[in-house]
């Protein structure tokens, strides 16, 4: 196939938008960053009309898309379809986010990703197991009967070395203590999330490794003045990362913005949280047997109760830069590099640099994927 050209596009490398300039692919990787008027002969060219070249978005919890779940009864198969969902958004990296669920469950969801990650299907990076060690105070949308307590059966399934990244999700007080630093110290990301633990809590669970907080104020404990909780936890601690979930519904505009400037730079992440109505014409679907439907863009139980998201990684960055008012710089940032620093992925992903994987996303005006690329390869 020779070298691919990708011309006549604005670039955004990870640190500011590049004009004048073509990226040269060759074996999946970036091989050059080059002026427009100085192309190898015989380069097979793609004019990109001056649209915005993006590097892959990084999404670390899909609970489903087009049509399907991470759920006990997912395939291979299940799993590439949620990936082509996804993908049409931008994402080139995801983590499958299986919610609490029993282990034959957790297992069944391990041997797809573990199938996907053997055969190099394109997106699937690892897991994420948000559960089943959470608090029921604070179990959102999770089924309290499937919550319970660490056995040596869970730990020897979060400690399995071929699932790619791995993260787990838990409420740190509700596990026994040294269990954080067991997981740390096998190399799992564990992040706080589904928790009514204390300030005080959380620094213990600092202090053996934890690596971040799962969909920042949603399910955990406010910051109040005399009780920071976990949210003050978070935003106090320079370290940790946090993923926020824009969709308009989960936090309000004003308090993003606060939590944005006080957490230290580079450390909040896009998430979705997505549901399997994204990418896909779904407007109802069961989730342990209760009904989920999606209303303007927002997926809910009989009860109100917010369950996931209809939110795709597009959005998340248009919602960021558009309402938030951040800089799209920073958007795209949050959708890329930070989560691929956070996964330890960064020396291949997130941004556009020589030696860097062909990942990308091209966006138009309107900040609408207009196209995707993983390893050089384009949908």
């Amino acid at each position: 196939m020779g070298i691919k050209a990708l011309t006549n596009a604005r670039i955004f490398d990870g640190d500011m938008i590049l004009n004048g300039k073509t990226v040269l692919i060759e074996g999946g990787l970036i091989v050059d960053i080059v002026n427009t008027d100085s192309l190898p002969e015989g380069s097979n060219t793609t004019d990109l009309n001056n649209n915005l070249l993006v590097p892959g978005f990084i999404d670390i919890q899909v609970n489903g898309g087009g049509g399907v779940m991470v759920d006990g009864t997912i395939t291979n198969d299940g799993l590439a379809k949620i990936a082509a969902a996804h993908r049409r958004f931008g994402t080139t990296a995801f983590l499958p986010t299986l919610i609490t669920d029993d282990l034959a469950s957790m297992q069944t969801a391990a041997d797809a990703v573990r199938e996907a990650l053997n055969m190099n299907m394109p997106g699937v990076v690892g897991i994420h197991f948000e559960g089943p060690l959470l608090n029921t105070k604070r179990k959102g949308i999770h089924n309290i009967e499937r919550i319970r307590a660490v056995d040596d059966d869970l730990m020897a399934l979060y400690r399995s070395t071929d699932l790619g990244v791995r993260l787990v999700t838990l409420a740190p007080e509700t596990v026994p203590a040294g269990t954080i630093a067991a997981l740390d110290q096998s190399g799992i990301r564990v992040c706080a999330g589904h928790t009514a633990g204390s300030y005080d809590d959380m620094q213990k669970a600092l202090a053996e490794g934890l690596s971040g907080f799962t969909h920042l104020f949603n399910a955990m404990t406010p910051m109040d003045s005399r009780a920071p909780g976990v949210v003050g936890a978070a935003l106090d601690d320079d370290a940790t990362w946090c993923g926020l979930i824009i969709d308009g519904h989960h936090i309000h505009e004003a308090t993003l913005r606060s939590a944005i400037k006080a957490k230290a730079a580079g450390k909040m992440m896009l998430i979705t949280d997505a549901m399997p109505s994204v990418g896909s014409d779904l407007r109802t679907f069961d989730l342990y047997g209760r009904t989920i439907t999606v209303s303007e863009d927002r997926c809910t139980a009989e009860d109100g109760t917010l369950a996931g998201s209809h939110l795709d990684m597009a959005t998340a960055v248009r919602n960021t830069a558009t309402k938030v008012g951040l800089p799209l710089e920073e958007a795209l940032r949050m959708a890329s590099l930070y989560p691929a620093q956070f996964l330890g992925l960064d020396e291949q992903r997130g941004r556009i640099a020589t030696g860097f994987r062909a990942d990308f996303a091209l966006l138009d005006d309107d900040l609408t994927v207009t196209k995707t690329w993983i390893e050089g390869n384009d949908t």
